[in-house]
């Protein structure tokens, strides 16, 4: 990307670089399976920054428009087909009256086959579904799951719908103060859960540090990154209802490479492409797998990455990445 170009896009930007470097993007083809989305002159773009952790990017086909998280400021941001940025809700996940800034907000954000808004809410260690309708936004909430058997949810994280309604999400210990260690945890595991549309909430699995969450296009198997520097893997199930995970096997172990220069980040969001390509964000930035877990390619961002989301035609694909909202142009 030219300085000159650079300049022109973010000089547009509500959310300017405040000085800040631009990070650079380097796009690394591993197969040549890869170059049906990317090749090395895919373009990919700054189109937002300013933030302070962003998270949670969800592409609304209806209104055309991607809303995203900045979880430490406790809103959700919207960006139109023009780039424009707004606030579009505040408070997101954090509803107490002393907010001082360091409250977690929203993490994922999810659309339900009804076409509400669900949040993952970090600061109030809940799901939630917005009240209002996506074209008037406000913090109203309806608490959807906050406790498993009496005890209060860690934070949840992220999560995904299956094909009968069905809500799969996960709960790390991030939006605790003191994580793990936090005197207000009430769990003593980390869980990934499905909450039917009856209410019920089911535990599925046990894991150190649960994060972001995909089915397959069939829905037949799922998917979970675990972010945890000693164990840095994306795991692969079987689905055998919506009540059990069966199969459990490591998809892709990236442990080996925490630590080392240009890796940073972990085993974060991911989204599955409608060809059975898992695109899923790790160190160094974005992965695109093959059914197999074989890596095809990667998207180098300079920035710890958390996750990603597609346009409905999958032509673009959008990045959360620390303080920025990316945009690359897929084939």
């Amino acid at each position: 990307m030219g300085k000159l170009y650079l300049f022109l896009l973010l000089s547009q930007l509500q959310y300017p670089l405040m000085g800040q470097d631009a990070p650079s993007f380097s796009i690394e083809i591993l197969d040549n399976e890869a170059r049906q989305f990317v090749d090395d002159s895919t373009e990919i773009a700054v189109v937002g920054s300013g933030f302070t952790w962003t998270e949670g990017p969800l592409w609304i086909g209806d209104g055309k428009f991607l809303l995203f998280s900045d979880i430490p400021n406790n809103k959700v941001f919207k960006m139109d087909t023009d780039g424009k940025i707004s606030e579009y809700l505040y408070p997101s996940g954090f509803m107490g009256d002393d907010f001082k800034g360091e409250e977690p907000g929203s993490n994922g954000l999810v659309l339900s086959p009804q076409g509400k808004l669900i949040l993952m809410q970090h600061g109030e260690r809940r799901v939630a579904s917005m009240k209002t309708t996506l074209d008037n936004p406000k913090p109203e909430y309806e608490v959807l799951a906050d406790r498993y058997e009496g005890k209060r949810l860690n934070s949840p994280n992220d999560g995904t719908y299956d094909d009968r309604g069905n809500l799969y999400f996960t709960d790390p210990p991030y939006g605790l103060p003191l994580q793990m260690e936090d005197p207000h945890k009430e769990l003593d595991f980390q869980g990934v859960y499905c909450l039917k549309p009856s209410g019920e909430l089911v535990l599925l699995d046990k894991l150190s540090r649960p994060n972001g969450i995909a089915f397959s296009p069939d829905y037949s198997k799922l998917y979970i990154a675990v972010s945890n520097p000693q164990h840095a893997v994306w795991y692969e199930y079987d689905v055998i209802s919506e009540e059990k995970i069966a199969n459990k096997r490591i998809f892709h172990n990236a442990t080996a490479l925490i630590g080392k220069e240009g890796e940073q980040g972990l085993p974060d969001g991911m989204k599955m492409h409608s060809t059975g390509y898992l695109f899923a964000t790790g160190p160094g930035g974005l992965w695109i797998f093959n059914q197999a877990g074989k890596p095809i390619a990667r998207i180098h961002t300079g920035e710890k990455t958390s996750n990603c989301a597609f346009t409905p035609d999958e032509k673009t694909l959008f990045l959360t990445a620390d303080d920025y909202i990316l945009k690359v142009s897929l084939k």
